[in-house]
């Protein structure tokens, strides 16, 4: 079976890039993947899946294999792109036609490997156990999540899955390897949101207000203290404001200003722990200024807590090429709500290198792959499948 499904792929392989270089020239932001969804749908559809729109965009494809088995088995991709506008010589034979959308975070191979994952299957349905379930979902990078909104539906429940694996491009590892561990893997996304208000004045009268840009350089300082004073320092936590508004013009002390930041966590008891510590820093530095402030969290994603049997289970099926990651990393995913139904494994496929200048980390301009992961995305994902119970 093992070589039977290698020139599968090797057969595969062309047709899988020229699917991701497809995705990549038409990227659709998130919610908002229709032709993208339809372009998904007309391919499964020839291969012989049921297709299913329990949500507006992305789509759910189910396959019963010939081989008598209760197991029901699903396989995960994301389907959306960033907004932001890409750059990069590597990829000028197939950028975003789609101005200030781009797929750079890889979510186009993670299509086209699940699409080539799908072929496979229909291929090689004689030795295909039970039923499989592809989940091509839509909006993993807006909030409140693809992934969340598809749970909530019920439709995956009510198909009786009963583990789940999911994948995400790495460049921090070459080609041919994957990546994971079992447990946390991956942090909850939270933001909190400050608004903190002073007393507008001149510039150059300062006694005559209360400023709040002092106010907030002072409360950034101070939620510096929040980590290192306030969380187990054998847990990893992060706390970081990206934003802060306010101001009109240089002569001017406004009355408000605007902080925004993230709260990174593996447990969500600890974020709400960090959120109030967040509150009381900016109500009471406001109040000793002379100033209010107030706060609001809005809730992300859930940590990715890998499963340890369906953990074992790849690392068994892909010891080859399987890396076990000593430390999780502090970026979020929404495949975390799946994890919360059905017991789960997410791993990292490799896909950086110099040959394909696809080392920028996620979200660069010039995010990249080095699309011989393909061959090994297809693989791990394929042995899953076709593994004897």
């Amino acid at each position: 079976m093992k070589d039977k499904l290698n020139t599968f792929i090797d057969h595969l392989y062309p047709e899988a890039i020229s699917w991701r270089r497809h995705l990549h020239r038409n990227p659709e932001p998130g919610f908002r993947e229709f032709e993208t969804t339809r372009w998904i749908t007309e391919k499964l559809r020839e291969w012989g899946y049921e297709v299913h729109h329990p949500c507006e965009t992305g789509c759910v494809a189910v396959l019963k294999g010939d081989r008598p088995s209760d197991r029901v088995l699903a396989l995960r991709a994301d389907i959306d792109a960033l907004p932001i506008e890409e750059e990069g010589e590597a990829k000028k034979e197939f950028l975003s036609e789609n101005k200030g959308v781009a797929h750079c975070c890889g979510h186009d191979l993670h299509t086209s490997n699940l699409l080539g994952t799908a072929r496979l299957i229909s291929g090689l349905k004689p030795e295909v156990p039970g039923t499989v379930v592809l989940i091509f979902q839509a909006a993993e990078e807006v909030l409140p999540g693809g992934g969340k909104l598809l749970v909530e539906t019920g439709f995956l429940q009510k198909l009786g899955i009963q583990h789940i694996y999911g994948l995400h491009t790495y460049p921090y590892l070459e080609p041919g390897r994957i990546a994971t561990r079992e447990g946390p893997l991956m942090a909850s996304t939270s933001e909190f949101h400050m608004d903190i208000h002073g007393k507008g004045g001149h510039a150059a009268a300062p006694h005559q207000a209360v400023d709040p840009i002092v106010i907030a350089a002072g409360i950034v300082q101070q939620l510096q203290t929040i980590i290192s004073r306030s969380i187990d320092p054998t847990e990893a936590a992060v706390v970081t404001v990206g934003k802060i508004q306010g101001g009109t013009a240089p002569n001017i002390i406004p009355e408000k200003v605007m902080l925004e930041g993230t709260i990174r966590t593996f447990d969500e008891e600890q974020t709400r722990h960090i959120f109030e510590r967040i509150s009381g820093i900016g109500k009471h530095t406001a109040a000793a200024a002379g100033g209010s402030a107030e706060s609001r969290l809005i809730t992300g994603y859930p940590p990715v807590i890998n499963n340890p049997e369906t953990t074992r289970n790849l690392f068994e099926t892909a010891d080859e090429v399987t890396v076990e990651l000593r430390k999780p990393v502090m970026a979020g995913e929404d495949f975390s709500f799946y994890q919360k139904e059905f017991p789960g494994t997410f791993f990292f496929l490799g896909s950086g290198s110099e040959e394909a200048d696809s080392l920028y980390g996620w979200h660069h301009p010039k995010y990249n792959v080095d699309e011989r992961c393909l061959k090994t995305g297809m693989t791990v994902m394929a042995s899953l499948v076709l593994k004897e119970e």
